[in-house]
């Protein structure tokens, strides 16, 4: 690192509310239909299960979030960290099926909210009602609009976002305070909900211990802090923040997370209780008038059709753009993780076919559940789930690298709750994990497909010779320039001495032909692109060695001769000797571990990298 290090590239940044304005169009979205959800699966007990939920996001989520914040500050969130902290391919298989669960959970994000805002529509009675049971279609067709404008070309616009939250929270204030105001003024509503309450549940004991088991189902209220640590770049921070020390940054994201939890906790908490206290039950049953619109409910009955119609349109405008919000980041995630293992068709680099693709997935949801906001929301919970369990499992095992032993404590005390919860919503309703696991299957399916097609692609971003490489390069360009490819061993004088001998007598190479080594460490195989660094040595006084580390031994060797005739205008020559084995299983070895049957592998490297026959570097094998 420079002593003066430069400032931070300059980014399009906004202050940190207005930010929070972007990742609360999927968190804030999701009052459309949470209380709803949550009546419907604690009935009574709503209220003191979302205090459990509430207790949870602001003790367990939120302090979890901000660490990452610091951990990971460029926006690659949680699976960025257990990226690092599990290395090889357990760490890019552990990725991928994280990617998985989080695709269900963006995608989910786009059917769940399709549908609360056809359910906005529909309910609403000055909308026909020729417009009911034709909810999939209907849902349909705010697919077919969000997919259309990414096809078009959309920019996340933080300004529209800023006055679409703005106005959805303003009028969920109006309608909370109105609900609150009922329930003050009528004593019979408490008094009533009370009776009920102790009826079913005698022992406040027993209402505490089903509130602690019933609370997983209200998971839906914990989305948005993966979504928080994911717009960190848009985040304007300090004059002097660097890439590296984004301090302004990580602090604008903790006031936006703790901010957003706050907002989301007092609204959580005041929804439940008018809800629960104002609404009969049966209304929150599916098909019923309450059901995934519960606060639309309230809207309408105290507050007026007009005022409830303004609410609805509020409420459509905000979901539809939440779906487009999680449209954005999942292909905003997707290109970070997936190119670099080499495991993305070449289609995904473009973004209209991977719409094209997100959008029948979208369909296919929406058909199977029947665009019914209930029913998704398992499957939408155990992606949230999953993504906070996973990030309170990477700050854990971070706290205790840096030997923080209070917080590694804390963390594990929260990851074991995120366990339970997860758990028991996968127990609840396995449609959620049904739904990852396909997500899982099909990204590591494509993936692993994409890198076989792809495992002969030169591979390396960059070529970079140290001084000592760039004399041997100018002492051999003059005459005809042969490389050895060896694998390393003892380097002890025999070695090389062995080799020569062995090389000259295979190959017929005469004497005054100089020869230089080529040795390749294989660092991680599971990477795919790597910058080439080439070390000159001289071994024994006498053995010249192009020293080498990458993921894979042929597409090293291929970069190095191409660059050696590329900036020598000689095509080099680099000899091999035959590898003994079954050629399939030396493929399995190149393909997993990055070596194998070297010689044909290079020759098909350079064969891909360069077509034309006259200008390809020769490749001997004896």
């Amino acid at each position: 690192m420079a002593p003066h290090p430069e400032p931070a590239a300059a980014h399009s940044t906004n202050s940190w509310w207005q930010v929070m304005c972007l990742t609360g169009l999927d968190y804030f979205s999701t009052l459309g239909y949470q209380p709803a959800i949550a009546a419907l699966a604690a009935g009574l007990l709503s209220p003191l299960a979302t205090l459990v939920l509430v207790l949870v996001t602001l003790a367990g989520a939120l302090p979890v979030y901000r660490r990452v914040a610091r951990e990971s500050p460029h926006g690659m969130g949680s699976i960025a960290m257990l990226e690092q902290l599990l290395p090889f391919w357990r760490g890019k298989l552990f990725v991928l099926v994280l990617l998985g669960f989080a695709a269900t959970d963006f995608v989910i994000t786009m059917t769940l909210s399709a549908a609360d805002a056809t359910a906005h529509v529909v309910e609403n009675p000055h909308v026909p009602q020729a417009l009911h049971g034709h909810e999939v279609a209907i849902t349909l067709v705010f697919l077919v609009i969000l997919g259309a404008v990414f096809l078009k070309g959309f920019r996340e616009a933080i300004g529209v976002a800023v006055v679409l939250v703005a106005t959805y929270l303003l009028l969920n204030v109006v309608v909370v305070v109105a609900g609150l105001w009922e329930v003050v003024t009528s004593p019979h509503v408490v008094l009533d909900w009370g009776r009920a309450l102790t009826s079913q549940h005698t022992d406040p004991l027993m209402m505490v211990a089903v509130a602690l088991v019933v609370f997983p189902k209200l998971a839906l209220g914990l989305s948005g802090f993966e979504t928080g640590v994911a717009v960190m770049p848009h985040i304007k921070g300090d004059r002097d923040d660097t890439e590296e020390q984004p301090h302004g940054r990580i602090r604008g994201t903790k006031k936006l997370l703790t901010t957003a939890a706050l907002i989301m906790s007092a609204f959580l908490v005041t929804s439940s209780i008018v809800t629960t206290l104002l609404i009969p039950a049966k209304d929150f049953q599916p098909g019923q008038p309450a059901n995934g619109r519960a606060l639309a409910y309230l809207a309408h009955e105290h507050l007026g059709s007009v005022f409830g119609s303004v609410y609805d349109l509020s409420t459509v405008a905000i979901l539809w753009f939440a779906g487009a919000s999680a449209m954005a980041g999942l292909l905003n995630l997707l290109p970070r993780y997936l190119p670099r293992y080499g495991m993305a068709p070449h289609w995904a680099r473009a973004t209209r076919p991977t719409v094209l693709v997100l959008t029948g997935v979208a369909f296919l949801i929406t058909w199977i559940f029947d665009a019914d906001v209930t029913a998704q929301g398992g499957a939408y919970a155990t992606g949230v789930l999953v993504l906070i369990t996973s990030a309170a499992v990477a700050v854990m095992i971070a706290a205790r690298r840096a030997r923080e032993h209070g917080w590694t404590v804390a963390f594990g005390i929260i990851a074991a709750v995120f366990v339970y919860t997860t758990l028991a919503n996968v127990v609840e309703r396995p449609d959620g994990v049904k739904i990852g696991a396909c997500f899982i299957a099909a990204i590591i399916v494509v993936s692993f497909l994409s890198r076989f097609l792809r495992a002969f692609e030169l591979r390396v971003t960059d070529v970079v010779f140290d001084e000592t490489a760039k004399r041997f390069v100018r002492d051999c360009a003059r005459r005809r320039m042969r490389l050895i490819a060896n694998e390393p061993d003892a380097r002890d004088p025999a070695e090389y001495r062995d080799k020569i001998r062995q090389m000259r007598e295979d190959h017929d190479l005469p004497d005054e032909d100089d020869l230089i080594f080529a040795e390749v460490v294989v660092g991680d195989p599971s990477d795919f692109e790597s910058e080439l660094r080439v070390r000159g040595e001289v071994l024994h006084n006498r053995y010249r060695v192009l020293r080498m580390e990458s993921s894979t031994v042929p597409n090293a060797l291929a970069a190095l001769v191409l660059h050696i005739r590329d900036q020598t205008g000689t095509r080099p020559h680099i000899h091999f000797e035959w590898t003994e084995g079954n050629p399939v299983t030396h493929f399995l070895r190149f393909f997993l571990f990055g070596v194998g049957e070297v010689a044909p592998v290079t020759r098909e490297v350079l064969r891909e990298a360069e077509p034309d026959p006259s200008r390809r570097p020769h490749v001997h094998v004896g």
